[in-house]
């Protein structure tokens, strides 16, 4: 593997561009903003769909991801920054920008990335999936042999389906569900001519989600779709009879889609949360999405409906819920239009028929997903279901699978008579009635299923096992950085340690009788537990390496998460970096921490690396000695993790995958030179100057992955060429 490349001075922001030298590391100029940075980091995944190196269908794909980050976005975010204005809340963050401010900011920008969006699909994939035979075809410009056929569906197979909405005094506007697709028209009573009588009307027709976004057309020259949306704006005055159509446009409504639940009032949480589920559809709207080419009595109309204002109004001439058009790859196997598939490899150790428990019996086991198989995360909880000497199986469920093999299994354990206990977090963002409805699965199989505890997420990532041997129990464990979700776990990277060593197993046991039962946090002797002091540990393993460094010792702080925004870690890796501790960051996305200061943060580079898998695991190396501290996370740097979550840190003690930690897992995105962009100190992202042979660290861990198995492929991801610069 190669070595780290050090923190020098071609890799740090000249000093002219870089802000002024703040004597305080409490200036705001030190900070960036978590929205803004929020922001940046979707600019960096449309950045993929702009790639020309990436096949056409990999492109629509990022393209779609940038448009699905947004809805997140406005979701929750300027949701919460609306709230805010709204109360009149002038509290500043670290970046000293009131709540008014930033909604301005992030309206601005965001304006920005749709009309990049829409450059993207216009100018460059739209074409490029043209030339892939691809066409994508208005109404407008439908020849007669297509107007037929889609006047004839559209007749038989979607008109049925279809209900009218009539929009006056009569009939309130309509309670059209978050991110639903919809088509609004302006009518007129048919044969009225005198000024007088040119009645007006405002309607809308939902766009059904049951049918495809595309309608396949015939053609003689390569596939040719239209949008379910344009071809009911079309033929919408069916609906209608007696009236004509003036106007239609598509549009789309972004709610706020934030749980407000009052734990300690709640008598039934489970029913608090159903509650807020319901109400959750009728959020106050926060965005309008619509067609570029909407006529302005539309746009009018729809922002006094929906109480919105003009900067929060976003015409674009790209397909709405652009995603959708993946679609136009289900029936198209060609190769050259999307990455080659990767399939994760099973390490050795869990060679097929070797119980996972007789593995984790041996040593500590780590697994790098989704370079490596998800497999022995599963089997590892479906074995000890059916193992008749298991006693008992605890579980830590933050996310699964929609057919959940970990619901299954602990089901199939109660069943089976064994002591079984599931700690379900029902307010999981955006992920709360599927949670409910399995929780219940499990609770009808004898589950013993908990809520985690009282106004706190229980976001860990922990499975328990306790099995008798002979004459005594031993417990094997997992700890994760990602989600027990199989279907995740092929596109995002995460770690899964197993270990059976009895320290850790001990912790691992108390913190289930913590979310269980009525206890106070023990004295952990290996875990570090949010919200009882994992805030307090990183800052004083950061102050250990600046002690270190002052005394004239070799320091170093590696660390990778996706999200580093606390203030307090940020002071503390500030006051590192001026005691003279070399520190890289890799963090995904929102990065609230300025790089490349002079005299408070030039020993600081932070690295983006976006790519093919969604960067997600949390590792922190502190010590630039051979036997560092190593440790895992399910918690990103954020005060959110630290204060309002059930978090745990772990240490991974085997010297060999400390070994590999830093030099493989750590170390290749660290020299990642195609997919890396560097935080500059203006908080813009540079790209990595790759050139031929320049190292792709998703590629490379794959063929590490391979290596391990003893398996040569020459080429596991395409290689992209050089990156742009500009």
């Amino acid at each position: 593997m190669p070595a780290l490349t050090p923190i020098s001075p071609a890799n740090e922001v000249p000093a002219e561009t870089a802000p002024p030298r703040a004597a305080e590391p409490h200036d705001p100029s030190l900070y960036f903003n978590r929205e803004l940075s929020w922001l940046e980091f979707d600019a960096r995944v449309l950045e993929e769909a702009r790639d020309p190196a990436l096949p056409v269908l990999e492109r629509l794909k990022f393209l779609g991801i940038s448009s699905s980050n947004l809805d997140e976005f406005f979701m929750v975010r300027v949701a919460g920054l609306k709230q805010k204005v709204a109360g009149g809340v002038t509290d500043a963050a670290a970046d000293g920008l009131l709540p008014a401010e930033v909604l301005a900011a992030v309206a601005a920008r965001t304006h920005g990335l749709v009309e990049e969006q829409e450059k993207a699909w216009q100018e460059e994939i739209r074409p490029e999936l043209a030339r892939a035979g691809h066409l994508l075809v208005a109404p407008k410009d439908f020849t007669p042999e297509q107007a037929e056929v889609a006047r004839s569906r559209f007749t038989q197979e979607i008109l049925p389906v279809l209900t009218p909405l009539a929009v006056d005094p009569g009939h309130p506007f309509p309670q059209l569900r978050n991110k639903s697709l919809n088509v609004a028209l302006i009518l007129r009573r048919a044969g009225r001519k005198r000024r007088r009588d040119m009645e007006v009307l405002l309607a809308v027709v939902q766009v059904p989600s049951v049918l495809p976004r595309l309608l396949r057309l015939p053609s003689a020259a390569g596939l040719v779709h239209a949008l379910l949306d344009e071809v009911i704006a079309a033929y919408a005055v069916d609906l209608f009879p007696g009236f004509s159509v003036l106007h239609a446009a598509a549009f789309r409504v972004t709610r706020n889609w934030d749980l407000e639940i009052d734990e300690e009032e709640s008598e039934d949480l489970v029913s608090a949360v159903q509650d807020e589920l319901r109400r959750r559809d009728r959020g106050a709207a926060v965005r309008l999405e619509i067609a570029a080419g909407a006529a302005d009595p539309i746009v009018s109309a729809l922002v006094r409906a929906l109480k919105l204002e003009a900067a929060d109004v976003y015409r674009t001439t790209a397909p709405l819920q652009v995603q959708d058009l993946l679609q136009l790859g289900e029936a198209d196997p060609r190769p050259e239009l999307r990455q080659e598939p990767w399939t994760a490899v099973l390490p050795k150790v869990f060679e097929e028929g070797t119980p996972v428990r007789q593995a984790i019996a041996e040593g500590e086991v780590l697994l790098h997903h989704p370079y490596e198989a998800f497999d022995p995360v599963v089997r590892f909880v479906e074995e000890a279901a059916e193992d008749p000497d298991v006693l008992a199986i605890k579980q830590a469920l933050y996310r699964t699978s929609g057919d959940s093999p970990f619901v299954r299994a602990l089901s199939r354990a109660a069943e089976n008579g064994k002591q079984v206990t599931a700690i379900v977090e029902i307010k999981a963002r955006f992920d709360e009635a599927n949670n409910i409805a399995w929780a219940r699965r499990l609770e009808e199989s004898g589950v013993h299923v908990v809520y985690g505890l009282l106004g706190l997420k229980t976001h860990c990532k922990v499975a328990l096992v306790v099995r008798r041997e002979g004459p005594r129990l031993r417990r094997y464990i997992h700890l994760g950085t990602g989600n027990y979700n199989p279907q995740t776990a092929r596109t995002y990277t995460d770690l899964s340690l197993f270990s059976a060593a009895p320290e850790l197993g001990e912790d691992v046991a108390n913190l289930f009788n913590l979310l269980t039962g009525y206890a106070e946090a023990p004295r952990w002797k290996k875990l570090t537990v949010a919200p009882f002091g994992l805030q307090e540990r990183i800052i004083e393993l950061i102050g250990r390496e600046a002690e270190r460094a002052r005394r004239g010792e070799p320091a170093r702080i590696l660390a990778k998460m996706n999200a580093l925004v606390d203030a307090a870690v940020i002071r503390a890796l500030y006051a590192a970096s001026q005691a003279g501790v070399e520190i890289e960051l890799l963090v995904r996305g929102i990065c609230c921490l300025r790089p490349g200061v002079p005299g408070v943060s030039e020993r600081i580079r932070v690295t983006s690396v976006v790519d093919r898998f969604l960067e997600h695991s949390r590792v922190f190396v502190f010590g630039a000695g051979e036997n560092p501290d190593c440790l895992l996370s399910s918690a990103d740097w954020m005060p959110r993790n630290f204060h309002s979550r059930v978090e745990v840190m772990f240490p991974v003690e085997d010297r060999a995958l400390k070994a590999r930690v830093v030099s493989e897992i750590l170390g290749l995105p660290l020299q990642d030179r195609t997919r890396a962009r560097w935080l500059q100190a203006d908080g813009s992202y540079r790209r990595a100057e790759g050139g031929p042979g320049a190292v792709r660290s998703q590629q490379a861990l794959c063929e590490a992955a391979l290596a391990g198995r003893g398996v040569t492929r020459p080429t596991v991801l395409r290689q992209a060429p050089a990156p742009r610069t500009e």
